[in-house]
């Protein structure tokens, strides 16, 4: 990543009291974002994560061992960027639909935690050096739908009507790992390291993936990149969309 020649501002956090994560499969927060969830959470701030899946494709046993064995990884990386409420949808990974079936689950969930930020992962069709995965294409999508849709009383109206869900704005989007971001949210060292282990505590799923990078190499060297973006030592980049 180029220095740019202003600093890229940092994300406005003023009166911010709850982040709902909302990303495909277990470990996608783990690929630099989890340093703001624990920037976050040390600073008060509730994180909620929704997963799509439950990430029972993405492993060379059978669906029925690998779901439990990612849910508990997921756990434990929760645990240390300080995130105690995970949410699961049980859509099917791998093949994750696109839909109005998709982002009313997703709209239930945005009532249900009302939060301040949405957070997403990069959802373009080039992204991280290649062709990105189909399912994470899908859930940034449905993200951004299913933002917008749990603020307008008329889509879903049955999340009101049926389970007594009121509409609820988010007042940003954000999108990590974005080609273009606009904002920074600056982190230190401790949570640079919380970040590192949080996908360290994939242990099944890195060992599973023939020639990933040592997170304690790689996380370190993105968020330094964000740093360099932001004017500082470390921080992790974010496309911001005012809702």
């Amino acid at each position: 990543m180029d220095t740019p020649l202003v600093p890229l501002p940092d994300l406005s956090e003023d009166g911010v009291s709850r982040v709902l994560c909302i990303v495909a499969h277990p470990d996608d927060m783990e690929y630099g974002a989890s340093a703001a969830v624990a920037a976050w959470t040390g600073a008060g701030i509730e994180v909620s994560y929704l997963l799509l899946t439950r990430g029972e494709a993405g492993m060379a046993q059978e669906p029925a061992v690998v779901a439990p064995l990612r849910e508990q990884e997921q756990r434990r990386a929760c645990a240390l960027v300080g995130v105690e409420d995970l949410r699961y949808l049980d859509h099917p990974d791998g093949m994750l639909e696109g839909g109005l079936a998709l982002r009313r689950d997703i709209a239930r969930v945005v009532r249900q935690v009302r939060p301040d930020l949405v957070l997403t992962a990069n959802f373009e069709v080039e992204a991280y050096g290649g062709l990105n995965q189909a399912d994470h294409r899908v859930a940034g999508l449905a993200a951004v739908d299913a933002a917008r849709d749990a603020a307008n009383p008329w889509v879903f109206r049955e999340l009101a009507e049926v389970e007594g869900l009121d509409p609820w704005r988010a007042r940003s989007l954000l999108v990590a790992g974005h080609p273009a971001p606009t904002h920074a949210k600056r982190v230190d060292p401790e949570q640079v390291q919380a970040a590192v282990e949080s996908l360290q505590a994939h242990e099944a799923y890195l060992a599973h993936v023939e020639g990933h990078p040592l997170p304690e190499e790689f996380i370190p060297e993105i968020l330094r990149g964000g740093g360099e973006a932001a004017g500082s030592e470390h921080a992790v980049v974010l496309r911001v969309f005012d809702l």
